[in-house]
C-alpha cells in the first residue's frame, strides 16, 4: 500500500472542515437542549400536584393489587416553595393498613419523585411517575 506524502494533503481546508464540523455539532447540541428537550413538570404548581396525586397514586396502588378503603387526603408539606413542590397524602387500605404517599416536584430539574408506603413498607420508591401518568404523552 502506497502512502500519501504529508505535503500533498492540503491542511487549511482540512482544518476548516474540522472546525466547521465542531461548530455545527455544538450548535446542534445547544438546539437540542433548548428547543427539543422541553421536559416539563407534569404538575407545575403546588395546587396541581396536590390535586393530581390522589388519582395517580390510587391507580398505581390498584395496579399493584392494593385496594383503598377510602380516597387519599393530601396536604402541602412544610417548607414547600414554588421551585420545590412537596405534597403528603394519607389513606387507608384493606386490613386497616395505613397508606402514605410523598410526592415532590423540582423546578430546576423538572422532575417529579413519588414514594408510596403501605403499612410502613415501600411499594413505590422514588418513581418518576405513577399510574396513568406513566403513559407517554402523545
Amino acid at each position: 500500500m502506497k502512502s500519501i506524502p504529508l505535503k500533498s494533503v492540503p491542511l487549511k481546508p482540512l482544518l476548516f472542515g474540522l472546525l466547521a464540523l465542531a461548530v455545527v455539532g455544538a450548535g446542534a447540541a445547544v438546539a437540542y437542549v433548548t428547543l427539543i428537550d422541553v421536559k416539563e413538570l407534569r404538575y407545575p404548581t403546588q395546587a396541581r400536584l396536590r390535586g393530581g396525586v390522589p388519582r395517580a397514586a390510587t391507580a398505581e396502588l390498584q395496579a399493584r393489587g392494593v385496594a383503598l378503603n377510602s380516597g387519599l387526603t393530601c396536604q402541602d408539606m412544610p417548607g414547600w416553595t414554588k421551585e420545590k413542590l412537596r405534597v403528603a397524602c394519607t389513606g387507608q387500605a384493606a386490613g386497616n393498613k395505613r397508606v402514605q404517599v410523598i410526592a415532590t416536584g423540582e423546578e430546576s430539574t423538572r422532575d417529579h419523585y413519588y414514594t408510596i408506603l403501605v403499612d410502613g413498607r415501600p411499594v413505590v420508591e422514588n418513581a418518576h411517575c405513577l399510574g396513568p401518568d406513566c403513559k407517554v404523552k402523545e
